[in-house]
C-alpha cells in the first residue's frame, strides 16, 4: 500500500512527467512504502507521504537537477578535458534510499542512549 499517489509526487516537481513516468511512479511509490515500513510503520502519515515523494522524485528527476543528481553531497565538474564526478550521501545513484531528512522525517536515528524495555517493567511495577 503506498502513501503517496502519482499527484502528490506530481505537485512536487517542476516538470510533467510523462505517461511512461507516471506507470513507472506508481510502482515506485509501492516499493517506497516497503522502505518506509522496514524502517518505521509507525511514523506519522503525512511524513511517509512526503518521504515517498522525496525517495521517488529523487528516482524520477525533478526537471531542476542542471545535471546534478538529487541528493549529491559533493561534486566537480571540468571544462575541455571534460570530466564531472558526484558523491551521493544515503545510497547510489539509481537505488531508492532515505536521506538523512527522510530518516528524521520518519523519527530515525540521532539518537544518544539505549533502551531496555526491563527498565520499562520496573517502572510500571
Amino acid at each position: 500500500m503506498a502513501y503517496a499517489t502519482t499527484e502528490d509526487v506530481q505537485a512536487r516537481m517542476t516538470r510533467q512527467m510523462s505517461e511512461t513516468e507516471l506507470a513507472v511512479c506508481s510502482s515506485m511509490l509501492d516499493d517506497a512504502a516497503v522502505i518506509i515500513d522496514l524502517f518505521n510503520a509507525n511514523a506519522p502519515e503525512d511524513n511517509k507521504t512526503i518521504v515517498s515523494c522525496r525517495m521517488v522524485i529523487r528516482q524520477l528527476g525533478d526537471g531542476n537537477d542542471a545535471g546534478i543528481p538529487i541528493g549529491a553531497t559533493q561534486g566537480s565538474m571540468s571544462g575541455l578535458g571534460y570530466s564531472q564526478s558526484w558523491t551521493v550521501s544515503g545510497g547510489s545513484t539509481g537505488e531508492m534510499y532515505l536521506s538523512k531528512l527522510d530518516k528524521q522525517l520518519l523519527k530515525l536515528g540521532n539518537r544518544i542512549g539505549s533502551y531496555s524495555p526491563v527498565e520499562e517493567l520496573a517502572v510500571k511495577s
